[in-house]
């Protein structure tokens, strides 16, 4: 899932978190044939996990902003259900590294990788489909200003939009999608 660190992060700056132990656990996940999906931060982490640098996105996204699918996305029978466009969460300021193998299944207009398939049972969200009123309250509590930064920024929300949103479809195309990765796992 999602945090405040990045793979880049060393055990000096946030104690609780060891980049190098969750990559290392991703790897023996992914070689032992697991589905395995990352959430933003997950994602990222993924990437590193297949050699992949994590990048900064173009734009920081925070709020409720709609991704397309891109051709590969549409015929990917684990999110074609999606539809484009979709309104999703994000809170991000950076993106996954890509290998020659993935394949980015959705953008935005902010961050060109939302969506990236490694392989059949290994997904990268940089998106937050799981996110609900109760979690952004959260989030927008350990902002420092987001009042400000939404006027500075394109793809920055003020509290109150953000708030506003209804999440129940994205959660429910989530669930769909866990579903068939679950059933994808099971038929392997």
């Amino acid at each position: 899932m999602g945090g405040p660190q990045s793979p880049n992060t060393t055990l000096e700056e946030c104690p609780h978190f060891n980049a190098a132990a969750e990559i290392n656990l991703i790897q023996k996940c992914i070689s032992a044939g697991k589905a395995v999906v990352g959430v933003c931060l997950g994602s990222q982490l993924i990437g590193e996990a297949f050699g992949a640098k994590v990048k900064q996105s173009p734009e920081k996204e925070i709020g409720v902003f709609p991704i397309t699918l891109t051709k590969l996305g549409t015929e990917d029978e684990k999110i074609n259900h999606f539809g484009t466009p979709l309104n999703v969460g994000h809170w991000h300021n950076d993106i996954p590294g890509l290998t020659p193998e993935s394949k980015v299944l959705a953008f935005s207009e902010g961050c060109p990788v939302q969506i990236v398939s490694y392989s059949n049972l290994v997904y990268g969200f940089q998106c937050h489909m799981e996110l609900t009123t109760e979690v952004v309250s959260l989030l927008i509590e350990s902002e420092d200003d987001l009042v400000a930064a939404s006027k500075k920024h394109k793809f920055i929300q003020n509290p109150e939009t953000i708030l506003a949103y209804d999440y129940s479809e994205m959660n429910a195309k989530l669930f769909e999608f866990l579903d068939k990765l679950t059933a994808a796992y099971k038929a392997q």
